[in-house]
This record gives C-alpha cells, structure tokens and sequence, in this order.
C-alpha cells in the first residue's frame, strides 16, 4: 500500500515539474525571468523542474501567476476555462480538492479560487490532520488563516500558538510553519494568500 501511495506522489511531482517545465518553455520563458518574476531563486525553481524539490501550493501559485495559469492546472493538468469572467462564484459542491504530492492524505486542500483567472491571490478550505507534516512549509509573501472551526497547534517558527474557532492570524511565511487538528473534531480554516509580492 505505501509503494502505491509513493508511486502516486512521483507521479504527481513528475506531471507539476513537466507542465512547470512545458509551460515556461512555450511561453519562452527561461528559469532566470522565472525567477526574477516570483522572487525565488533560480536554483530552487530549477530544483522543482528537475523533481528535487516538493513545493508548497503557495510557490506554486506564485509560478502559476507568472505561467498565466491557475495553480490547479499546474497540480491536476485541468485546462484552464476560456472566458474570464470578474466575478468567480464556487459553491460547496464546485470546490476541487488538491493534493499536495508530498503531503500527508489527512490534509486536505479545496481550492476556492480556481475559477478565477489572473486572480492576484488564492484561497483554500484546509482541514488538518492529527499529526504534524513530515516538513514545515516555508515560501515567500504572507498568509491569511481565519479558523472556522475545531482547534489547532500552530508552530510558527519554532513557537507554538493554539487557536480555535473565531481566531484569525496573519504571519510572514518565509519563516517555518506548520498544524495539526487538536481536540475532538478536525481543524477547518480558510487559508489566503497573494499570488505576487
């Protein structure tokens, strides 16, 4: 069972890394203006390109907004819709949920945003698992989290903070960070974040 699952997550970063990859290249795009462009460095896009590195769904909505994608085209290869219309409107039943290749199947991210192209930030219903992630996340720009219900363990940069129902913070996520659901029910939280500096 565990091999399947690892076989699922190479695929998975294999399929991110070659539309990564594809779409830089038909839009004449080289790593050094990607990485101008997002701010990261170009080592470490090059890392993603060659599936030695997982990135966060916030990295990869940032390189999304300069491919001129939806995020959830680069995790799941659905083409984006033709007609940009200003307002996006995704009910329950319309949200996608993504899978982050690396990510422990107790997380679980539904994207609220995808409907919207040249969006200038994402949004995601995030319910979190028991356990800690294997790694902390860390990428660049800010993050919004407005708990909606249950409670959870918010490590932020080695500090510990717990937050429930009604809470919101907001926090530089260049620095390490991660949850964890505590209490009876899992923690659901809306999680925003731009998708340029």
């Amino acid at each position: 069972m565990m091999k399947a699952a690892e076989q699922k997550t190479k695929e998975m970063q294999k399929s991110i890394a070659h539309r990564i990859k594809a779409l830089r290249k038909d839009k004449a795009i080289t790593l050094k203006k990607l990485a101008e462009k997002t701010g990261f460095a170009k080592s470490y896009l090059s890392q993603i390109e060659n599936m030695k590195r997982e990135p966060p769904i916030s990295t990869l909505t940032k390189i999304a907004y300069v491919l001129n994608v939806d995020v959830v085209f680069l995790l799941t290869g659905e083409i984006p819709r033709e007609n940009e219309e200003h307002i996006s409107i995704v009910t329950p039943a319309e949200r996608r949920t993504v899978v982050r290749p690396n990510g422990s199947p107790e997380y679980r991210y539904e994207s609220l945003t995808y409907k919207k192209v040249n969006k200038l930030m994402d949004a995601f219903m995030l319910t979190a698992g028991v356990e800690f992630p294997k790694e902390p996340l860390k990428h660049e720009g800010e993050e919004l989290t407005f708990m909606l219900e249950g409670k959870q363990e918010f490590v932020y940069d080695g500090k510990s903070y717990i937050v429930e129902e009604g809470d919101c913070y907001l926090f530089d996520s260049s620095k390490p960070h991660y949850s964890r659901s505590i209490g009876d029910k899992p923690a659901r939280f809306l999680v925003v974040f731009t998708t340029k500096k």
